[in-house]
């Protein structure tokens, strides 16, 4: 059963069929779930066995530590350890279908993006529709555990970002750069992931005294620093190796500068959202396009877009 097309030149309102796939039957209509309540369940839940296994730094000895200590960023202070542990414990915790929160992010993400009221089935082709590669999200969230929904989740519910979040999602439909959204959002989380692993977004959080804010911030800029190439080079799927390469390294020696990006962006939309209120003419933002499918092995690895 699909909920809708696979594909489309416009952004669609999709009222997926009351009854689930292999699930049991399906509830119509549950609540959205905020970021925050959404993180409220990770920082109450015993996570120490995830806690054992995370890689929150890169491990570095002899002539590397040393430049990495003379030239490299700063370390990140001691008081923001927890929160930085947190977020890495996320990155490898799995997608439970026994946890109430864990659905109710995932229909979130599915209803903020496509207009949709209703409930989908937990299994089906209309998770390709915003760009899972298949019947089950779960199976693209093992290369950034839950930490690669709760992201996506924050793009789509913070009032700030929803529309950008909407944009892309637009473009993601284009009919020559088309790109799956949520694969594509996967990436970006792991660029996220290694930049605060390499110690790279260390100078922001120590200055913001924030891990989780910070890193939702470089992963929203990250995907709006992409989506802009994307976009005004005209790229295609076939590209996107290259155009995620390019964009990780830029980052990565950038932080600062594509969170102001940014910043400026939401800035100047808000803005034009406000002088368009006495405007008797509104405006909407042009076109876009974008592209993504990967094959995610561990939280560090790499995800190919093909």
């Amino acid at each position: 059963m699909s909920c809708g097309p696979r594909r489309s030149g416009m952004l669609e309102t999709v009222q997926p069929e009351n009854q689930s796939e292999g699930t049991g039957s399906l509830q119509n209509q549950s609540s959205l779930i905020s970021f925050n309540e959404a993180l409220a369940f990770f920082q109450t839940k015993d996570l120490s066995e995830y806690m054992m296994k995370i890689k929150p730094s890169v491990p570095r000895s002899g002539f590397s530590a040393l430049c990495h200590w003379l030239f490299g960023p700063p370390r990140l202070q001691h008081s923001l350890h927890e929160e930085r542990n947190l977020v890495f414990a996320m990155g490898l915790y799995p997608f439970d279908n026994t946890e109430e929160t864990h659905m109710r992010v995932l229909q979130t993400v599915y209803k903020r993006l496509t207009g949709t009221k209703l409930d989908c089935p937990r299994f089906g082709g209309h998770w390709e529709q915003i760009g899972f590669q298949g019947s089950d999200p779960a199976t693209d969230l093992r290369g950034t555990g839950f930490l690669g929904l709760m992201q996506v989740l924050y793009f789509v519910m913070e009032p700030r970002t929803l529309s950008l979040a909407r944009d892309i999602y637009k473009l993601s439909l284009h009919e020559t750069q088309n790109f799956p959204f949520c694969v594509m959002s996967i990436n970006i989380t792991r660029i996220a992931l290694q930049a605060l692993r390499e110690g790279n977004l260390s100078k922001e959080c120590n200055r913001r005294q924030q891990i989780i804010a910070v890193i939702n911030d470089f992963y929203v800029a990250t995907f709006y620093h992409l989506y802009q190439i994307w976009k005004s080079q005209h790229k295609t799927i076939a590209d996107s190796g290259y155009v995620i390469q390019d964009v990780t390294t830029y980052v990565n020696k950038n932080p600062r500068a594509v969170i102001r990006e940014l910043e400026r962006y939401l800035s100047e939309k808000r803005a034009n959202a406000i002088g368009q209120m006495d405007s008797p003419r509104g405006g909407n933002a042009g076109k876009d396009s974008f592209v993504g499918v990967c094959d995610l092995e561990p939280e560090e690895e790499e995800v190919d877009l093909v």
